[in-house]
């Protein structure tokens, strides 16, 4: 047992450190983007480059995971995203910047390997706290690699985009030191049997509960990349704040995100279990969202965002691991990051969406969509639920 907390924490620092190096990059993007007069077309193709390639190759590096091991995996996917931020870092064209995200898109994929590896390394009781782990990871990296990107930025153009490169190549240097092959090698020879294909989606959705667990995350996610989108331009628009208060805003939910991924996720599974707290946290995402754009003072947005905050720190990590427990060991790679690829169909389709509604529409309008996914979700949880009473459901492989 303290052997598998020791290397959750390992693998926490691991994304933690290369999640950083994300965050330094995300929020300076559109002003590299910028100087060099896109038009409209390409600024959104190249916002959504980065999850277009992690929605292709999510499965590709979790099936190799499978075969191969989670370590190399990591290794080459980390050494790739530094390459990718070097490219960002100098770059002269919009040709550049594509490549990057392109790159960085492709070895970005290596979250759903980074959740093998906690489904690998802990039991189905626990599971949801070590998923909680990445996600709280994933928090913080994000919360800490803006403030870092803000002020490189201001030293010299090129230095968030090495300073990004630099967190990946550290992280990648302790995959290389402390974290051990988690992979079981039997579970490593079957899954060696089983040929790589594209058919992975079909077969993942053709599952009796995975399916719906896959469309949950699809909605999930499309739903507050709503938010996340467009909350800049409300509350710019509706409380004219500065661009310091509103990266305080999102530094605020993430903290409170962050702190019930990490502290209370696992607590409240082995109380409640993952299909609950779905419910739960997506009930809550569906309140957050929608009260949000009739809420007429900062401190009832605070709130909101608390509430919200809580809804997407509960129901990501129960929901990431009741997925990790519908496969059998040598599938767990390849179906988490069919997990990840519909992760990223949420990303790619979510922000064009709400932008759209919201110049052409009104400002209220991703919210008000962006809610009504959240209750959809909340609906395919219950489902889920009602179906898990009295069913195991490993009892039914994801392939056959």
């Amino acid at each position: 047992m303290r052997e598998h907390r020791a290397k959750i924490g390992t693998l926490f620092l691991i994304v933690f450190i290369d999640l950083i190096g994300f965050g330094i990059i995300i929020p300076i993007l559109p002003l590299y983007a910028e100087q060099f007069g896109p038009s409209p077309l390409a600024f959104g193709l190249l916002m959504a480059s980065f999850s277009l390639m992690q929605f292709v190759f999510a499965p590709v590096l979790g099936r190799l995971s499978d075969r191969f091991g989670r370590r190399p995996i990591l290794l080459i996917s980390l050494i790739g995203s530094a390459v990718g931020y070097v490219l960002f870092g100098f770059a002269g064209s919009m040709g550049m910047l594509f490549a990057s995200r392109i790159v960085d898109g492709i070895s970005g994929a290596n979250i759903s390997t980074a959740q093998a590896v906690i489904a690998d390394i802990t039991t189905p009781e626990d599971r949801a706290k070590g998923m909680g782990a990445i996600g709280a990871a994933f928090g913080l990296g994000f919360i800490l690699g803006p403030a870092i990107g803000g002020l490189l930025v201001s030293i010299a153009h090129w230095l968030p985009g090495v300073a990004a490169a630099v967190t990946s190549l550290i992280a990648a240097g302790l995959v290389l030191a402390v974290l051990p092959e988690t992979l079981d090698p039997e579970a490593g020879v079957k899954a060696a049997r089983r040929r790589l294909d594209l058919r992975s989606l079909a077969r993942a959705m053709a599952h009796p509960f995975l399916g719906l667990c896959l469309i949950m995350v699809l909605f999930i996610i499309f739903a507050f990349s709503n938010f996340e989108t467009t909350f800049a331009q409300f509350v710019q628009f509706k409380f004219a704040l500065t661009k310091s208060q509103i990266s305080f805003l999102f530094v605020y939910a993430g903290v409170l995100a962050a702190l019930v991924q990490g502290g209370l996720a696992g607590r409240l599974t082995k109380r409640f279990g993952e299909a609950k707290l779905v419910t739960a946290g997506t009930f809550l995402g569906f309140l957050g969202l929608g009260f949000l754009p009739y809420l007429g003072s900062l401190g009832l947005v605070m709130v909101s965002l608390a509430v919200l905050a809580m809804g997407q720190g509960i129901a990501s990590p129960a929901l990431s691991s009741l997925t990790s427990k519908l496969v059998a060991a040598d599938e767990v790679g390849g179906v988490m990051g069919v997990y990840q690829s519909m992760s990223s169909l949420g990303r790619i389709g979510g922000p064009f969406w709400a932008e759209m509604v919201y110049g052409m529409i009104g400002v209220a309008w991703p919210y008000r969509t962006g809610s009504l996914f959240m209750l959809l979700a909340c609906g395919i949880s219950l489902i889920v639920l009602a179906r898990l009473k009295g069913i195991d459901p490993t009892s039914h492989p994801a392939t056959e």
